[in-house]
């Protein structure tokens, strides 16, 4: 029998540094009413120099243990979503199991991009059920600013630095919570839509790929808002049908912090009511695989989301990657 697994604790880091609206309008040819109107976002947190993405996690993960009451060496797996992490290798995972002293962890990183925090929640959740595997970290967190051209005021607004994590256990029948589903998909057909072509094998770290820009993010807008929210609505009701449960059923909606436009039009397709749709993308921006874990712990935080709660959550990236989960906290 497979056993259930539900969330112990929820933790999540932003850096301090504040970036509005305003530092943009200096550099690129924009405005805080274009930024708003076309995405939602008033500001982003971003790294200090020498900070890393590894840094942001383990403050996370630290809290969600704190939350869970579980000392680091319980943990039996770490899993990162992440596609930027401090260094080609070792993982991040490794990094952060080393800052936290988890000892009897395994550790690696899931390189899913936007949905990295859910196929990480997948992927945990197999590794769970057999009951091999006691208590798992699961961590969503980017460091986006150091990979954006800040000469392409279509990119250069968006994205924001953070990290959350979450702390699994086996649940029980006392109101534990349980992930009652998790569905991950790809279409690698659709790459090129958003990619960093440099820094990888086929085009190396040179002083020409620099000079070219090719370390940064490339993206095609239009593109991906309606392959986004097409996959988003589709996975959303994939996953809700695999346990009959419907719209009104849910009591937390939490799309991937993309951008204002997508959330709006996800939540108004699944026929979910505005105040029931948590949201962060104005203070924070697009920070990738950290913005639903991210969401999910201040919400907890701030006592919206409750023991019982039935919550939905999904997001879309590069790959193309897409994904969604259902789960009782």
């Amino acid at each position: 029998m497979k056993k259930k697994i539900g969330i112990k604790g929820t933790g999540s880091f932003v850096p301090t540094r504040e970036v509005p609206n305003s530092y943009f309008e200096k550099i690129v040819d924009t405005s805080d009413e274009w930024i708003v109107t076309r995405t939602g976002i008033r500001s982003r947190r971003m790294i200090e120099p020498g900070q890393a993405m590894s840094d942001l996690a383990t403050s996370a993960s630290e809290r969600a243990l704190e939350m869970a009451g579980l000392p680091p060496k319980k943990l039996d797996l770490i899993v990162i979503g992440t596609s930027t992490a401090d260094m080609v290798s070792p993982s991040a995972a490794c990094i952060v199991q080393h800052r936290l002293g988890a000892k009897n962890a395994v550790a690696f990183d899931v390189n899913a991009a936007c949905p990295g925090f859910i196929y990480g929640l997948a992927i945990a959740q197999k590794f769970m059920q057999d009951g091999s595997h006691h208590h798992v970290l699961v961590v969503g967190g980017e460091v986006v600013s150091n990979r954006i051209d800040y000469k392409d005021r279509s990119t250069c607004v968006l994205f924001g630095d953070g990290a959350g994590a979450v702390v699994l256990g086996h649940a029980n029948e006392d109101g534990d919570g349980e992930i009652l589903a998790a569905h991950i998909y790809s279409d690698g057909d659709l790459w090129e839509l958003l990619y960093v072509p440099g820094g990888g094998s086929r085009i190396p770290a040179s002083y020409q790929m620099l000079d070219q820009g090719l370390q940064y993010v490339k993206m095609q807008g239009n593109e991906i808002f309606k392959y986004a929210v097409r996959t988003m609505v589709d996975s959303a009701h994939k996953v809700m049908e695999s346990k009959r449960v419907t719209s009104e059923d849910i009591a937390w909606f939490i799309p991937h912090q993309a951008n204002m436009r997508i959330l709006t039009e996800v939540a108004q397709r699944l026929e979910i009511p505005w105040e029931k749709v948590i949201v962060t993308v104005h203070k924070y921006g697009n920070t990738s695989a950290a913005s639903i874990p991210t969401a999910l712990d201040e919400a907890v935080r701030e006592g919206k989301i409750e023991k019982g709660d039935l919550i939905l959550a999904n997001s879309f990236g590069a790959g193309l990657t897409w994904g969604a989960v259902l789960l009782r906290y």
